[in-house]
């Protein structure tokens, strides 16, 4: 390459330097560590040729000082890579990483320490805290012996830091330091010059928790944790950079000082490389703008660049040199601010890895970059404008542009050693002042109005000017923090749209059908190893990846309709039910609606070939029916161990993929630790479920583009479109696959988890009600009282700092969880859920392949959006609402009684959903508007019998759509309860009455014109009154019983609860008897209807056995109700008693005269009768001589009349007539029968005389005992024989 001086340049083209020039430029380059040049006469002439052994001297020339390290070590004992000891130094049950770093809990409390130990100096590691639970970290000695009750800082040489309680532990325990949460990074520092423990948390020193620490010869200090169960940290003692370094401290593990001189002149050596250019037609070198730099195919500078990696490669396979030397120098790129796409430089860098190392060196590099990054990401404090994430989420976004580095990492990386979720992630501070919020939000504001009788306060103050002034200001704090989150947000938004690119097919698969595999393998582990706790991401982390991935599908689902006009836009987005049933998507063991799979593909197999051109190979079937029984256990779970690596969860054996809560990012629980009998380790039978995931629809893995997007004339995920099903282009398949995963999510954790922080609102407001309550209380506290004062002002104090906190705590909360646009993402997930079940529905019996968890999201969507998003944003403004309330409610109505869903579960669900439906006036409107056929067959099926059906739940629908129509029946809460204690007012059943007039006709109709339909149902409904009575009856008895015993005793909470429950289904089901007698009276009193008497006589029956047992004179019941116990509360006269009466009343008053005479003859023919009950509801007194007696013990009887604000004027003077008609009809009675001789009696119920006799065997009873018995029985009462009819039976004259 050298050319002798004298001659030209050579030409530009050929891009080959002559020999002064390269000199120039080589040791320009290489200049060496002081930066002094040698004068150009006594430098050496540098070629390519000598450049090596040029490189090798300077890099030498660093090393000198190496010999030094030796005598530094001393005051340290043990291996010098420190990990935890897992061979001998723990106790109990723990799971530890592949790196021996990180560790998670898996028992009471176990503990584990460390493989090297100080004796002299000062040292410090740090501990990454992943989970905010119980944990004691800090120092012990050989000597100290832990157990499940007692760990570190429990025994005489043991110290330690518990930031979940806020102390310090050493035998005794006293208040120190903070409190942790997930994400910080506590210091531990031990000082053995002066005897002294101290720990940081995120950098800011806690103070010395203990001084004057045993030291001498023997003792020894271990780093040492304990934890209780699923909580996980990971250790940093010196491995990667600390992250908070005290001056004076040595980390437990030298850094590699050596190499990270040497990486850092070599860093300095690329980074001349990038400022230097050089103009060959000049002959000079030039300083040129490094962000613009390219590497241009420039010869000289890719040779020399590839000495540069020659020796730079292999350092950037360590995890400090990534750190502390790649990443620092990347980020500082990105430090100028601008797009990152202002920043081609670390593209430039990335292919200049690619090009100039070696595959495996890449692989590493990245690997450990991504993870750093994920670490730095999770384990920043929150700052005000949340720099540090947004830096770090810059950088990730840079190097996942690199499309190489991103398939790489998407393929291998990101969801197989990373949990790459984090970084959609944006943790919640909880220690408000240092994530400066106070400066962001400088006023609190709460709301301080409302009373807890669950009625609206009638007087609603105007707020006052300051308290207005308060609240916008507080309102303009959140909506600077909201700008600020809303930049991180977009920033993930932005990782997930690279993830989703589906044009960049250089070089194999795009990247979003990587990422479809990955999701899909995700998805399963958070589906079925919902025990396996290492492997489940936790839900406040699923939360923010639902937002954050609806917002990159619907970026993808609209840029596709915007180039193909025909497709769906977003807003009408839907999972078409060929995804369901085709097999291309798989649900794993998922439950769908019509029961497992293999059955549905045994039984609908005709279906699918029909409708939908699916055929299911003969050779499936089979193999599912033997996998059904499981002849060969063993070897199936080897198998299955080994195709599925992801499925083998044995406690002693792999934990397949990154755990969750272990170390920060690189998370294979890889060991499993116990103290227990060695038998954990191999468990002896199968583990089942979890390793048999057999599934032989298409493995997820070998998926493509084309097996997913289809390509000319094969339909990918769409195939086996059904007739119903219209041929219109959705969007891209692949996006349909993402959708029904979000929809999944949302079912696996993000429901449960959008309902446990609204905790949050709600302390505040229990939190303003007692501040409430404190200052009226200060401001009627006497004057000479100044103790009480102060002890209210100090009260005072309290919660007004503890609303201070938590109001800005709700802020970040309200921002990052409950903000409109994440309302609005519920309300689109409601709307696709809708959307699908619809089109499902639409496909008859191919139905049943939905997975459940479609019908769950819509249910759990909708409770969300009205219970958890309502006090910041309310539901009504959202787009469409009324339409989408009245869809759903057309979904419930139909589906609680569809006989395509057998799952229990799903069906009592959807029960429960209608049932609270129709307590609401809004959602009950929109029940009132779906079209009239599908309203009718509702209540058709909510009058169908009540047996072998959960009948509770729909006789509580009937009820409330009766609520506020039947006798004294306009109340919210029982007249009794009012002074007890006050409950939530949002609950269904605390809503204010608002019947359904409209529903309450269907109702009338159907009974009127079905004559089958109207017997079964009130026959069983007075089946279920008689056991729910009787039940109830047995229970107070030995409730009573109980209380009797003169020893303390305690009645079981959960028979009290049993108690009341019965009571309260013996009150709704009168209601539904009161609702059917006033709907459609002419079931009970119509006598050429044939089954009306005998239901006229059942239902008299009941009502005079409930009336006894409730009216006797100081009877169970009373005694019962005057214990007052708690669980106990419903359990009072008024309701059950109002009940009966309103039933009596429509019968003996309301109803026409031949009715109510045909309603009193049943009644008091009853020998059950008694006229004192009907008296005790008016509180009439008994007949004198019971007088006396009563008047000694009675205080006060029960009376309708007293309830005036329940019961109307023109109800009572009914229940008066009521009376005085029973009471002359009776009289009447009396004076016409005749005694009857025993053996005219019926021989089963001797209550009434024989009136009937059967054919053909001609025993005999009376009509009302043998009508019973035939509705359930065909068989005679006393020779067996079959009853082919009855005749009327009356006695001959002469006999």
């Amino acid at each position: 390459m050298s050319s002798p001086p004298g001659e030209p340049l050579v030409a530009r083209t050929t891009g080959i330097v002559n020999s002064r020039l390269l000199n120039d430029y080589l040791h320009r380059v290489f200049s060496s560590a002081d930066g002094n040049q040698p004068a150009a006469a006594y430098r050496k002439h540098l070629t390519f040729q000598n450049l090596q052994e040029h490189l090798d001297r300077l890099l030498a020339e660093e090393n000198g000082s190496e010999d030094s390290q030796d005598q530094l070590t001393e005051g340290r004992l043990g291996p010098s890579t420190v990990v935890l000891d897992h061979t001998s130094g723990f106790e109990g049950l723990l799971l530890v990483d592949d790196d021996l770093l990180g560790v998670i809990g898996h028992s009471n409390f176990g503990s584990i320490r460390a493989t090297t130990c100080v004796y002299k100096g000062k040292w410090i590691y740090e501990v990454l805290i992943s989970s905010q639970g119980l944990m004691q970290i800090g120092w012990c000695t050989l000597n100290c012996r832990f157990n499940q009750e007692e760990g570190v800082g429990d025994t005489p040489d043991s110290y330690a830091y518990d930031g979940n309680r806020v102390r310090k532990w050493n035998v005794t325990t006293t208040n120190y330091g903070k409190s942790w949460a997930a994400g910080d990074i506590v210091s531990c520092l031990i000082d053995l010059e002066e005897g002294t423990i101290a720990f940081c948390l995120n950098g800011i020193s806690l103070g010395t928790a203990f001084d004057n620490i045993t030291r001498g010869a023997g003792m020894a200090y271990f780093p040492a944790i304990s934890l209780s169960f699923k909580e996980s940290v990971a250790f940093n003692f010196g491995s990667r950079p600390l992250r908070y370094p005290v001056e004076g401290y040595r980390p437990l593990q030298d850094p590699p000082v050596a190499d990270l001189v040497k990486a850092r002149r070599l860093l300095g050596f690329l980074k001349n490389v990038i400022h230097i250019g050089i103009d060959v037609t000049e002959g000079k070198l030039v300083e040129k703008d490094a962000s613009m730099w390219q590497l241009q195919g420039e010869p000289t500078v890719l040779i020399t660049l590839a000495h540069i990696f020659n020796y730079f490669s292999p350092l950037m396979c360590k995890v400090y040199l990534v750190e502390d030397v790649l990443m620092t120098f990347l980020l500082s790129i990105l430090e100028r601010g601008g797009a990152v796409e202002a920043h081609p430089l670390i593209q430039q860098l990335l292919d200049l890895m690619w090009l100039l190392m070696e595959e495996y060196e890449v692989h590493e590099c990245l690997k450990q970059l991504l993870m750093s990054l994920l670490r730095a990401y999770r384990f920043s404090p929150i700052i005000p404008d949340l720099g540090l994430q947004i830096h770090y989420l810059r950088l990730t976004i840079a190097v996942l542009k690199h499309e190489k580095s991103r398939k790489y990492l998407l393929s291998n990386v990101l969801f197989d050693v990373l949990r790459s979720v984090v970084f959609f992630y944006i943790k919640s501070p909880l220690r408000v002042e240092e994530a400066g919020l106070q400066e962001l939000i400088p006023t609190t504001w709460w709301p301080n109005r409302f009373t807890k009788e669950g009625k609206e306060s009638k007087e609603v103050k105007e707020e006052s000017a300051e308290e207005r002034l308060r609240r916008r200001a507080y309102e303009r704090g959140c909506q600077r923090l909201k700008k600020r989150i809303e930049v991180v947000e977009g920033l993930q938004v932005q990782i997930l749209k690279l993830l989703l690119n589906n044009k960049d097919r250089g070089g194999g698969e795009a990247s979003r059908y990587i990422f479809l595999n990955k999701f899909r393998k995700f998805l399963q582990e958070n589906a079925s190893n919902r025990g396996n706790l290492t492997v489940l991401c936790p839900p406040e982390y699923m939360v923010c990846f639902l937002h954050r991935l609806i917002a990159a599908l619907r970026f993808f689902w609209d840029g596709h309709k915007a180039k193909a006009p025909a497709a769906l836009s977003s807003e009408e987005a839907y999972v078409p039910p060929q995804l369901f049933y085709n097999g291309k998507v798989d649900y794993f063991d998922l439950q769908r609606l019509g029961g497992l799979l293999s059955h549905l593909k045994k039984t609908l197999k005709d279906d699918l070939a029909a409708k939908a051109n699916v055929l299911i190979d003969p050779a499936e079937l089979q193999a599912v029916t033997m996998d059904d029984l499981d002849e060969d256990e063993e070897s199936a779970t080897s198998a299955a161990q080994s195709q599925r690596p992801s499925a083998t969860l044995a406690i002693g054996g792999a934990l397949a993929r990154p755990g969750w809560l272990s170390s920060p990012t690189l998370g294979r629980a890889n060991r499993f630790l116990s103290t227990a009998a060695v038998s954990l380790m191999n468990p002896r039978r199968p583990l089942g479920t979890l390793e048999k995931v057999k599934v032989r629809t298409l493995s997820v893995e070998q998926r493509t583009e084309e097996d997913i997007e289809g390509s000319n004339g094969n339909e990918g995920l769409l195939l086996g479109r059904p007739p119903e099903e219209p041929d219109q282009p959705i969007t891209e398949n692949s996006l349909l696959e993402v959708l029904d995963g979000i929809v999944m999510m949302y079912n696996l954790s993000v429901h449960q988890q959008l309902g446990k922080m609204v905790g949050v609102s709600d302390d505040v407001n229990e939190y303003a009600m007692a501040l409430k309550d404190t200052e009226e209380k200060i401001s009627r506290c006497p004057k000479r009282r100044r103790d009480i004062h102060e002890e209210l002002l100090k009260s005072q104090k309290v919660f007004s700092e503890k609303l201070n906190h938590l109001s800005r705590r709700l802020a970040w909360i309200n921002v990052t969880i409950y903000s409109k646009e994440k309302m609005q993402d519920i309300y689109w997930l409601l709307r696709v859920c809708i959307r699908t079940i619809e089109h499902g529905d639409r496909t008859g019996s191919l139905f049943a392949f939905m997975p459940e968890f479609y019908l769950s999201v819509a249910m759990n969507s909708y409770s969300a959006l009205k219970n958890y998003f309502s006090p910041v944003n309310s539901m009504e403004e959202l787009p469409g609402y009324e339409e989408t309330l009245m869809r759903l409610a057309a979904i419930l109505a139909k589906h609680f009684a569809d006989s395509r869903i057998v799952g229990t579960d799903i069906r009592d669900s959807l029960m429960q959903a209608l049932a609270s439906y129709v307590c609401y006036p809004h959602s009950l409107r929109a029940v009132e508007r779906i079209p009239e056929e599908q309203r009718i067959s509702m209540m058709k099926n909510l009058l169908a019998p009540y047996e072998q059906r959960p009948w509770a739940q729909t006789n509580w629908i009937l009820v409330r759509l009766w609520r506020g129509c039947g006798f004294g029946y306009r109340y919210t809460r029982l007249p009794h309860l009012l002074k007890t204690k006050p409950e939530d007012a949002s609950l269904p059943s605390l809503q204010k009455p608002c019947p359904s007039t409209l529903l309450q006709r269907h109702m009338a109709d159907l009974l009127h014109s079905d004559c089958d339909l109207a017997p079964s149902f009130l026959n069983s409904v007075l089946n279920q009154l008689n056991w729910a009575f009787s039940e109830f009856i047995g229970m107070i008895q030995e409730i009573q019983q109980a209380a009797e015993r003169l020893e303390r005793n305690f009645v079981d909470s959960r028979q009290l609860k049993v108690c009341a429950t019965c009571f309260d289904l013996s009150v709704s089901l009168l209601r539904v008897l009161e609702m059917t007698v006033t709907l459609a009276p002419e079931i009970f009193l119509d006598w050429n209807r044939p089954s009306s008497e005998l239901l006229l006589r059942r239902l008299a029956q009941l009502l005079n056995q409930v009336l006894n047992r409730v009216t006797a004179e100081r009877n169970l019941f009373d005694r019962v109700v005057n214990l007052r116990l708690p669980g106990l509360e419903s359990v009072d006269h008024y309701p059950i008693l109002v009940a009966v009466t309103g039933i009596l009343v429509r019968l003996l008053v309301d109803s026409d005269a031949q009715g109510a005479e045909r309603a009193t003859a049943v009644l008091l023919a009853d020998p059950c009768f008694q006229l004192r009950s009907i008296q005790y509801l008016l509180g009439h007194a008994e007949p004198a001589a019971m007088a006396a007696a009563a008047a000694a013990t009675e205080k006060r009887h029960f009376s309708l009349s007293t309830y005036t604000e329940y019961i109307s004027a023109e109800e009572l003077s009914k229940v008066d007539k009521m009376l005085s008609h029973l009471s002359e009809e009776s009289k009447q009675a009396a004076a016409t029968t005749l005694p009857t001789s025993e053996e005219d009696l019926c021989p089963i119920c001797y209550a009434h005389p024989i009136s009937a006799i059967f054919r053909p065997c001609s025993h005999k009873s009376c009509k009302a005992c043998i009508n019973q018995h035939l509705m359930n029985n065909k068989d005679c009462f006393f020779c067996k024989a079959t009853i082919t009819g009855v005749d009327d039976f009356t006695k001959p004259a002469g006999s």
